[in-house]
């Protein structure tokens, strides 16, 4: 009889620690107003998923890691390409890159795809006040209809060279705060790829973007119409621009540079990036590698400008809080892409490795307390229908890529997709819960190259094992799916 009820104690028990973390869309919907829920969207540019909350120590970011501890937390998610302006316009319209579409940063939805109705678009449509504060879309004057509002730090101020606002956030936007940098932007266009300033955090661009959302979040509470409210930061991006105090959270001594700052064994030459971006910036060589001084120096602002962000968010969380809009408001952080410091010599993003193509994700319902971390494999473009399905709204006509991560935050266990489809250049990648495999397509769509890493030994993609014949069905598998489901892809359109 003891054994009957321990049995069932522990019946009860395993039940209860698997239950639902929410009850389902209508769940998430006020009470007290009936009204749909919002969405808060806090966008990152260029950061990787080395935070507390992923199991990485290096980086200071209390308020992302509280904020994902009563989230679910996604850790297998992908960007589907691995640069600004082409992956935010994958994940705003819902639509997988290919040869002709979604290239690379000057990549215009209005431009490339103007019937394409974007989830902003579609909530618009629905009722929502839209409003895009920051770097949402990669350019200010994109797809401007989708929003009620936009704005940019600056971008509307009256200037006294009479430029529009796209061009005149186009020369500010790099935000020095040091005298002699700023002197140096405005002579050169270039200026050092990070700077530490004595300044408060309201100072920088996305000090300012914060005390907009703020402003925004406090002018919202009395709307009667739910609201799409974003938070587009720019840092993490070059330049490595932060307050001092938060280059003084780190200790410069204990920062290291990857241990596999290397090309992989076996890598074909053109998976390594030249890091054009970064070389750009005054200091940073025409060719070669950084010295070590430099290398530190660049991972130590990347570190600050992540913790610098980290407290604005925190500030945006408690105005959110405080104003009693966390009841009924669903909360999205993402990057845009990851980012490589140094990882097989690379700065940057842009390529197929998984340093560039692999993002956080969190998604915070306002039914959740506790949180719980997936290792659902998913990727961007699933936000699109996820937000639809949470919202209760009717999909649209077109066609959408992604699934609906409504059956993963209900369940956390959940498998997710066999496997996703990326694309950086000429590196067309089908990429696994195991495997990452990578083909290199030229022009006349002829494979030149290509790459296999084993993710269940070598997550770190240190040795491209494609021509092991150990693994020689497994590259047949993967190049078949991605030369028949992905074929339109790699065509393009003509």
């Amino acid at each position: 009889m003891k054994k009957l009820i321990l049995s069932v104690l522990l019946l009860i028990l395993w039940v209860c620690s698997e239950a639902p973390i929410f009850n389902g869309i209508a769940s998430i919907v006020s009470g007290e107003t009936n009204k749909k829920p919002n969405i808060l969207l806090l966008y990152m540019d260029d950061l990787r998923p080395e935070l507390n909350a992923y199991g990485h120590e290096k980086i200071i970011s209390p308020n992302i890691d509280a904020f994902a501890n009563r989230s679910v937390q996604f850790t297998q998610a992908y960007s589907n390409v691995s640069v600004c302006g082409a992956s935010r316009a994958s994940m705003l319209t819902g639509m997988l890159p290919t040869k002709t579409r979604f290239i690379n940063y000057s990549t215009r939805v209005d431009v490339e795809t103007p019937k394409q109705v974007t989830w902003p678009r579609l909530l618009k449509d629905n009722g929502y006040t839209t409003i895009s504060n920051g770097k949402i879309y990669h350019h200010l004057d994109d797809r401007m209809t989708d929003w009620d509002e936009v704005w940019r730090p600056y971008a509307f101020d009256e200037n006294d060279q009479g430029l529009p606002p796209i061009d005149y956030w186009q020369s500010l936007w790099k935000d020095y705060q040091r005298p002699e940098n700023i002197a140096l932007y405005k002579a050169t266009d270039t200026g050092p790829a990070y700077e530490s300033a004595d300044v408060s955090d309201n100072t920088y661009i996305d000090g300012l973007l914060t005390e907009k959302v703020i402003r925004d979040l406090k002018r919202l509470k009395t709307s009667h119409k739910p609201f799409l409210l974003t938070a587009g930061f720019i840092a993490p991006h070059l330049p490595f621009n932060a307050p001092t105090k938060y280059w003084d959270m780190y200790d410069r001594s204990e920062i290291k540079q990857p241990y596999n700052n290397y090309v992989p064994k076996n890598a074909p030459k053109t998976s390594i990036s030249h890091w054009g971006e970064m070389r750009a910036y005054t200091g940073i060589p025409k060719q070669g590698n950084v010295s070590d001084e430099t290398a530190i120096s660049l991972i130590h602002g990347y570190y600050a400008t992540v913790s610098y962000v980290d407290a604005l968010i925190g500030q945006i969380m408690t105005a959110l809080t405080e104003l009693e809009l966390d009841k009924n408001t669903i909360v999205i952080l993402l990057s845009d892409h990851g980012y490589n410091l140094q990882e097989h010599t690379q700065w940057g993003k842009y390529t197929s490795y998984r340093t560039s193509t692999r993002v956080p994700l969190i998604i915070h319902l306002p039914t959740m307390e506790k949180g719980r971390k997936t290792n659902a494999l998913v990727d961007l473009v699933d936000i699109y229908p996820t937000v639809v399905e949470l919202l209760d709204l009717e999909l649209p006509k077109h066609q959408l890529a992604g699934e609906s991560l409504v059956p993963i935050l209900n369940d956390p266990s959940h498998y997710g997709k066999s496997h996703v489809f990326l694309k950086n250049a000429k590196g067309y990648s089908i990429q696994t819960q195991e495997f990452s495999y990578t083909e290199f397509i030229d022009d006349n769509n002829q494979t030149f190259a290509s790459m296999l890493y084993d993710h269940r030994t070598d997550g770190d993609e240190n040795i491209n094992v494609v021509n092991e014949a150990s693994y020689a069905d497994v590259v047949a598998q993967l190049s078949a799916l991605l030369h028949t489901k992905y074929l339109s892809n790699i065509l393009g359109d003509s």
